[in-house]
This record gives C-alpha cells, sequence and structure tokens, in this order.
C-alpha cells in the first residue's frame, strides 16, 4: 500500500517530457530574440549628410557605394555649417564635405559603430581623391606628384571623457527594462486594489527616476544633460513599462503579468536599437521598435545627454502614452465589477483566498512528499 502512495506522488512521464519540452522552446525562444538583431545586424540607408560641387559629390556618391553597397542614404546640404545642424539635431549620423579641404564629419555620441564606418569611408575617399589627382597630374604631364590631401576626420559630437566608449549609456537601458517590469510585476502580487497599484506605479516611477538618474548620471557619469529632465524621462520609462503590467493585470488577473516578460522583454527589448542604430534592424523592425518604451526611452536618453537640439516630442509621446494608457487600464479594472468600485474588504477577501489555496497547496504537496519519504525508507 505504502508502494502504491508512492508511485501516484510521482510526476507522470508524460507531463515530464511535456515539461522538458515546453521549457527547451521557452530557452530557444529567448535566445532568438536576444541574438537575432546582433546576428542579422547589417547597415542600410543611413542618413548621412554631403556637400560640396555637384561633381565631385556625384563621385564620392559612387564610391561609397561602391566600398559600402546600399549602407548609406546621402542626404545632401548646402555647406558644413548645414551638415553639422543635421548631425546636432539627429537628423543624419555624419556627413561628408568635399571641395578644397575634404572631410568627414562624425558623431560617436550618435553611433559608435556607423562613426568607425565613417572613419572607413574616409580613408576610402582620401584614396580616391589622392589617386584622381595623381592621374590628372600625370595627364597633364606635370613634372612633379600633386600634393597628398588628408581627409581629416572631425568627430562633431563626441562621447563624453566620463564614458568614451558609450558603454555605460548602451548598458543603461537594459536595467531600466529589467527595472520597470520588475516593478509592474512586484507591485500587481504586492498591492492589492487597482487605484492602490496606480499610486504604488507613481510613486514607484519617480523614485526610481530619481535614484536610477543619480547613479547613471552623477556616480556612473553615463548620462550627460540636465539632472531633472534626465529624472523625469527615466521615470516615465519605468511608468512606461511597469504601469501596462498592472494594468492588465487589473482586467483579467494575474495572467496580465505576462505583459511584462512576453511584450517588453522578448518583443521590444531586442528591437529598441539600443546598442546599434535602427538602420541595422531587418525592415520595419528598427522603426517599429521605437514605438515600444524601450526603444523610446533608449533614443529619449541619448537624444537629451548628447542632442539638446533634436526633436523629442515623439519618443515623449510615445513613453507618456503607455504610461497613461496603462494606468488607464487600471481604473478600468478598478470599475470592472458590477455595481462600481472594487471595494478594500472585497480585495481582501480575494487576497486571503488566494492565499489560502496556495497554503493549501503546499500543505498537500509537503504530505505527498513525506508519504514518499516514509515509502523509501521502508
Amino acid at each position: 500500500m505504502a508502494h502504491s502512495d508512492a508511485t501516484q506522488s510521482h510526476t507522470p512521464l508524460a507531463r515530464v517530457v511535456g515539461v522538458g519540452l515546453a521549457l527547451a522552446a521557452v530557452v530557444a525562444v529567448i535566445v532568438l530574440a536576444f541574438a537575432w538583431p546582433s546576428v542579422t545586424a547589417e547597415a542600410k540607408d543611413l542618413p548621412i549628410a554631403i556637400t560640396g560641387p555637384a561633381e565631385a559629390v556625384a563621385a564620392a556618391e559612387e564610391a561609397v557605394d561602391a566600398q559600402q553597397p546600399g549602407a548609406i542614404a546621402f542626404v545632401e546640404v548646402d555647406d558644413r555649417p548645414a551638415a553639422v545642424d543635421a548631425i546636432e539635431s539627429r537628423e543624419v549620423y555624419g556627413a561628408v564635405v568635399l571641395g578644397d579641404e575634404p572631410e568627414v564629419l562624425s558623431s560617436s555620441a550618435s553611433s559608435l559603430v556607423v562613426a568607425q564606418l565613417l572613419t572607413g569611408i574616409a580613408s576610402g575617399l582620401e584614396e580616391g581623391v589622392n589617386a584622381q589627382a595623381a592621374a590628372a597630374a600625370a595627364a597633364a604631364g606635370a613634372p612633379a606628384a600633386p600634393p597628398h590631401v588628408d581627409v581629416v576626420v572631425t568627430d562633431v559630437v563626441p562621447l563624453a571623457e566620463t564614458d568614451p566608449r558609450g558603454t555605460g549609456l548602451a548598458a543603461a537601458l537594459f536595467p531600466l527594462v529589467l527595472g520597470g517590469m520588475l516593478g509592474g510585476i512586484a507591485i500587481s502580487l504586492a498591492v492589492i486594489g487597482a487605484m492602490r497599484r496606480v499610486l504604488a506605479v507613481v510613486v514607484y516611477s519617480v523614485a526610481g527616476g530619481l535614484a536610477l538618474t543619480g547613479i547613471l548620471q552623477g556616480w556612473f557619469g553615463a548620462l550627460q544633460g540636465d539632472y531633472w529632465v534626465n529624472s523625469a524621462a527615466i521615470a516615465l520609462a519605468l511608468a512606461a513599462i511597469a504601469a501596462p503590467i498592472t494594468g492588465f493585470v487589473a482586467l483579467i488577473g494575474r495572467a496580465g503579468i505576462a505583459v511584462g516578460p512576453v511584450v517588453m522583454l522578448l518583443f521590444a527589448n531586442p528591437i529598441s536599437a539600443a546598442a546599434m542604430p535602427k538602420e541595422f534592424l531587418p525592415e520595419p523592425w528598427g522603426d517599429v521598435g521605437q514605438w515600444f518604451p524601450p526603444g523610446a526611452a533608449a533614443t529619449l536618453v541619448r537624444e537629451l545627454s548628447y542632442f539638446p537640439a533634436a526633436e523629442t516630442t515623439f519618443p515623449w509621446l510615445v513613453l507618456a502614452g503607455w504610461a497613461v494608457g496603462g494606468l488607464v487600464l487600471s481604473v478600468l479594472g478598478h470599475f470592472r465589477t458590477a455595481g462600481g468600485a472594487e471595494s478594500d474588504a472585497e480585495a481582501d477577501a480575494v487576497a486571503d483566498a488566494e492565499a489560502a489555496a496556495d497554503a493549501e497547496a503546499a500543505a498537500d504537496a509537503a504530505s505527498r512528499a513525506d508519504a514518499s519519504a516514509r515509502a523509501g525508507a521502508a
């Protein structure tokens, strides 16, 4: 009889196999989500300004396209100051200035990867300019080779000395996503009552924004600019990630917790373009990622730190939309029961019932484990 009880306490083999296969599938999805953007990353149609004589511009565009096929989408501007303005407003990642003193303008604060790509373009441009000058001199029968022309690379918007490789800025996003997600999950589990969750999200976001900005800007030096504006951006980002979780929990129960891991972490985070330009991601995912909190937060924090002239309305609106939307869902959840808002007594009763069910399940599991242990000893 004891042997029969011990046997019944074991998990059925079919369930064991099913759990193993399900976990393997989850791991595969996680690896795919995080590795896919890096593996498939390839520069395509990066906006780069170009200015200079028409013939020189046409020749440079042809040469660059041969060197980096499809990587660059040139945007013609009037002169060097216009190119600098376009970089500082983050309309382009860099610029090629042609004429008597050719120059390549880069912006390591915008993207270190693109800055390195532009350095390579400058080398190729320098080689082409000097080869063309030497050929022209030889055709004219000049007795000596023309002087060598250097193509200077100027970093118009460099990274701060406190974060020269941009690693702190890029690494700041993941804790932001994880913090917002864990905050939403913890509030959903620990706080009873939809409106109380709204208050908890607001308090958590404000306090988290102040604390994270203090660490990232005051301690690590990864963020630049105004502390209070950066704090507001990070607080709104935390709310934009946490509020939808608590909102869906208010509407559909604890199943709404999946919004964090599935939507924010597995889907939105890999296409956020936090570590690379959105043009490196397969179309249209780079643009799609900017409509979700991780992508909008990454863009906003970078532009507030290094590009005060950039237009930041869109990322502010995206974050505000997700935050407000999540809070609205929480309010709707507050009134979901017939007859009005969920009362404190009702919320407490639900919490007590769930706690009792969890305790009963735990006691049952412990009892079966004890029976199994005794059977094994016998």
